[in-house]
């Protein structure tokens, strides 16, 4: 396999799984997509793929100044783990009011799509530290050699992975919506339950241990 083909691969695969956990990002996106229609909820991806890419820039210019600042990992663990918790709340007062699923506060925004996913995936510190991780492994297994050539197309890998993540939730969520007819309120429950555990697992992580992040120099 061509190099650049590797490496790309490697992004889109690593991109695309890491898009697939439920969050505050893809949810929002399904929500979007429901109430407001599918490009809505691709404009809301785009604007959150940006400030990925913005973090994986970071990532590969400083990743040794970027992996010593802890604490703001964790600020923004707190407020990402903040934000789940009141995505759960509002799963569960639509389940509750018997609402349809996407029609509860977080489509209720004052914000454009687009504008939306950049302060939703602004407030995600995951971005960093995954990144730093698989860079830091795909560097020392030598499937990426540091370069600009390699990082565009390591790049662009991540960037097709993360819309073809959001894509399966866009669509796969506008389909089930659908099938379920009268019952999404059970969607609602389901939604919420997960995003409660979700938080909650977060939370555990918080507490019982920090943020601790190694980079070998390749």
């Amino acid at each position: 396999m061509n190099r650049c083909v590797r490496i790309l691969f490697w992004g889109m695969i690593i991109s695309f799984l890491g898009t697939l956990p439920l969050g505050t990002v893809n949810v929002t996106a399904t929500n979007i997509a429901v109430h407001d229609g599918l490009n809505a909820g691709f404009i809301f991806s785009y604007g959150c793929v940006i400030i990925e890419t913005i973090c994986l820039c970071i990532v590969l210019a400083a990743m040794d100044w970027v992996s010593k600042r802890q604490k703001i990992f964790r600020l923004f663990e707190w407020l990402t783990t903040i934000l789940i918790l009141v995505m759960a709340a509002a799963s569960f007062i639509a389940a509750y009011e018997m609402r349809s699923f996407g029609d509860n506060i977080f489509t209720s925004y004052h914000l454009s799509p687009f504008l939306l996913g950049i302060v939703l995936s602004s407030l995600n510190p995951l971005h960093i530290p995954f990144w730093i991780g698989w860079t830091t492994v795909l560097i020392n297994k030598k499937v990426i050699t540091p370069g600009k050539k390699s990082y565009i197309f390591y790049t662009a890998g991540i960037t097709i992975g993360t819309l073809a993540g959001f894509a399966l939730f866009i669509y796969g969520g506008n389909y089930i919506v659908v099938q379920a007819g009268n019952n999404q309120q059970l969607i609602n429950w389901v939604v919420g339950i997960i995003l409660l555990i979700t938080a909650l697992v977060q939370l555990y992580k918080i507490v019982s241990k920090p943020i601790v992040i190694k980079v070998k120099a390749p």
